[in-house]
């Protein structure tokens, strides 16, 4: 005599439920889905799915639970997980998967809840419930893959390959460029020249501006342009510390593979100039610069001049052409073009006021860097930064300087600047240079020792020659005084961030 099937079982068979509790099983299976996405088909017998998707959904959440305590624990540890791009490139194909899964076992959830043997009200609530579901979860899962595909470009096109290198006297030195190779102006000329030296503990850091202009410029010992110019770049007026970039790719035996020839004899020549091992570099396309600042929707300012906006360079002079328009003073939002021009012009300005408008472009990238536009523009900085930024720094200490500039980032930043009266580009006096150079990068426990110790420098002003560009490397947040005398209001009088 066959057995009579027992239908008791409501989550199974719902045709024997009364309305209420189909409409309570509707909700169940619904929120099961989508916090544990193979949960339900476990419960229907679908064995092979549902052992695959509920592993990856725990396998996800335990992942989740441990970066959350990773982050309390050991930052760098998320650093370096965010910046590793065979990690980016398997948690991208995770997210892929994992959307995937999830979306299947929705759409099948939905069909196993029956949505015609629910209440009106209680399957509109499930309908829109599992809408916003697939826009909530699926585009954020989708918008994921996405920003971690990019991250992982990212890094692969900027960063260098290889291992790291050790601090030199518990510090990181990462010589900073900014190139201008624009129309009328033949292969790459640093711009803007500085020094960024990192405590490798604190993040505490000093930033040491060099004049473009600087003469006689020394190498280091082990330059490959040492024996060439043993006292010196010191061919006369036109052997300026920019012009070390093409003279090192005119140069380039005695340099390795792994970057310009001209990047490895700037950093040769900084070095030796103040005195200091240079690490790494940073290299800023001006032109480049533009489209990043569009990538970040612009840059807002409050000016207190008009800046010329001139005709391209005279290639016969060298020198830009008529005034075609200005940027008049008050508050100003700009785009790229615009605040390019706006941080670069000279015309009817001093090297002072020109240094203050950098700084404020500066200001204003690092105050607009905040994450809700780095969330909501990431895809057009991603795309944007490979184009501006080329460097050294290997992907392997990219989350070390990460931490290092988050630590920066909440620390007053010092600076020195190389400029007259305590350097004369035209004639310096390297062994001073070297002092005030040591002397600025002594350990906070050794100043805080010293009477003699000057106050905190201003926050602000860009040091000597450095354009905004510099301010574009990640984290870095400039302080510096200016080089001549004014202060705070009659920086304000020029530019200053609202």
């Amino acid at each position: 005599m066959p057995r009579t099937p027992k239908y008791t079982d409501p989550i199974r068979f719902p045709q024997y439920a009364d309305r209420s509790t189909r409409d309570v099983r509707g909700w169940i299976l619904l929120v099961s889905t989508i916090l544990l996405p193979g949960s339900v088909q476990s419960l229907f017998g679908v064995r092979r799915f549902a052992r695959f998707a509920l592993g990856l959904s725990l396998a996800t959440w335990a992942l989740v639970v441990l970066v959350g305590l990773a982050a309390l624990l050991r930052r760098q540890l998320v650093f370096t997980l965010a910046t590793n791009p065979l990690v980016l490139g398997l948690l991208t194909l995770w997210a892929l998967v994992l959307g995937v899964v999830w979306l299947v076992a929705l759409v099948d959830t939905v069909r196993r809840i029956r949505l015609v043997g629910l209440s009106p009200r209680t399957c509109l609530g499930v309908v829109a419930a599992a809408l916003v579901s697939v826009l909530v979860i699926g585009g954020g899962l989708a918008w994921g893959t996405v920003t971690l595909n990019s991250q992982r470009q990212l890094i692969s096109e900027i960063f260098a390959g290889g291992l790291g290198v050790r601090p030199s006297d518990g510090r990181y030195n990462v010589a900073l460029l900014g190139t201008d190779a624009g129309k009328g102006r033949e292969g790459i000329r640093p711009d803007s020249i500085s020094l960024v030296s990192i405590d490798a503990d604190t993040g505490e850091s000093v930033i040491i501006g060099l004049p473009r202009n600087l003469q006689n410029v020394p190498f280091a010992e082990d330059s490959p342009l040492r024996s060439q110019y043993p006292q010196g770049y010191d061919c006369g007026d036109e052997c300026l510390i920019n012009a070390v970039y093409q003279l090192g790719e005119q140069h380039p035996e005695g340099f390795d593979d792994g970057s310009p020839a001209g990047a490895q004899a700037m950093k040769d020549a900084i070095s030796g100039a103040t005195g200091v091992d240079v690490h790494y570099y940073a290299m800023i396309d001006l032109k480049g610069f533009e489209s990043l600042i569009d990538a970040m929707g612009g840059i807002s300012l409050v000016s207190g001049k008009r800046v010329p906006i001139s005709a391209p360079v005279d290639k016969a002079t060298g020198k830009h052409g008529p005034v075609r328009g200005w940027i008049e003073p008050g508050e100003l939002h700009l785009d790229g073009f615009h605040a390019l021009w706006y941080a670069r012009s000279r015309e009817f300005a001093s090297d002072y006021e020109r240094m203050v408008r950098q700084r404020c472009v500066q200001e204003a990238m690092i105050a607009q860097l905040d994450p809700a536009t780095v969330l909501t523009r990431y895809q057009s900085i991603a795309q944007a930064a490979p184009e501006v930024v080329s460097t050294d720094i290997p992907q392997l200490q990219v989350d070390r300087f990460v931490d290092l500039a988050l630590k920066a980032k909440s620390q007053k930043i010092r600076s020195l600047n190389l400029t007259p009266p305590e350097v004369v580009p035209a004639d310096p006096d390297y062994a001073a240079v070297h002092a005030l150079v040591a002397e600025a990068l002594e350990p906070a426990e050794a100043r805080a020792a010293s009477p003699d110790e000057p106050a905190v420098l201003a926050a602000g002003a860009a040091p000597a020659g450095l354009d905004p560009v510099a301010g574009a490397v990640p984290g870095a947040v400039l302080a510096a005084a200016p080089t001549e005398g004014g202060g705070d209001e009659k920086d304000r009088a020029i530019c200053y961030v609202p």
